[in-house]
């Protein structure tokens, strides 16, 4: 069974909260609330999330403050986050959400199909990064127990490295198809970073696994962290 990808909404007002899980319960994701900056980063404190929606308005912490937070923090530093705000932000504003970790804004009343299709862009790419870390999870299981003489492997080495390398490769042709619909003006540029350092990833564990063929006078790889 596939795992869903968890989306963190943040916003004070239920209401909205109520109108952004009718508009993503479409993508069959795990929607998962917090009506408060402080709420959000308990979440994120224990569990992993493909992007966060954050209201900038909020009491207290405000989505500033709350960004602040999530992009101090090791385990969360690399979780997009979009923006919502109400507000007819100038330069100044805009410039200070960037600058503190977001990688989108949406104005209020925003779009529902807009604000799926940019959500659905991180849930998939957040998807490609978990299938790849399964794949370096596995090789290094594999070069683990090559190194203690093979014991509690019931496969040949040269079987499982077919294995691995057949589930690398369709990562790396939904990989190829998500850079082609990015690949386009439209795209967000933030987006289409996350999908090359995906490639990169992509690269280097293909070059791991290369160099683990017979053959290659290989006996170790370095694997994509």
């Amino acid at each position: 069974m596939v795992q869903k990808a968890k989306i963190l909404l943040v916003d004070d007002r239920p209401e909205n909260l109520l109108a952004l899980e009718a508009i993503l319960s479409a993508l069959d994701q795990t929607l998962v609330r917090a009506s408060s900056g402080e709420e959000a980063l308990k979440a994120l404190l224990t569990d992993d999330f493909a992007v966060i929606l954050l209201d900038v308005q909020m009491p207290g912490m405000d989505g500033f403050e709350t960004a602040a937070h999530i992009k101090r923090r090791e385990r969360t530093r690399d979780i997009p986050i979009i923006f919502l705000t109400a507000i007819n932000h100038g330069p100044h504003h805009t410039f200070r959400g960037y600058a503190a970790g977001a990688v989108d804004y949406i104005s209020k009343p925003f779009d529902p199909w807009v604000l799926r299709a940019k959500v659905s862009v991180f849930v998939e790419l957040y998807m490609k990064n978990c299938k790849l870390r399964e794949q370096a999870a596995l090789l290094r299981l594999q070069l683990e127990g090559d190194a203690n003489g093979g014991a509690g492997h019931e496969r040949e080495p040269a079987g499982l490295l077919a294995e691995l390398s057949a589930r690398l490769a369709a990562v790396e042709e939904q990989a190829e198809a998500l850079s082609k619909q990015l690949d386009d003006e439209s795209a967000d540029a933030a987006a289409v970073a996350t999908a090359a350092h995906l490639e990169r990833k992509l690269t280097g564990l293909r070059r791991a696994l290369d160099a683990l063929e017979p053959g290659t006078g290989s006996g170790a790889a370095v694997l994509p962290s």
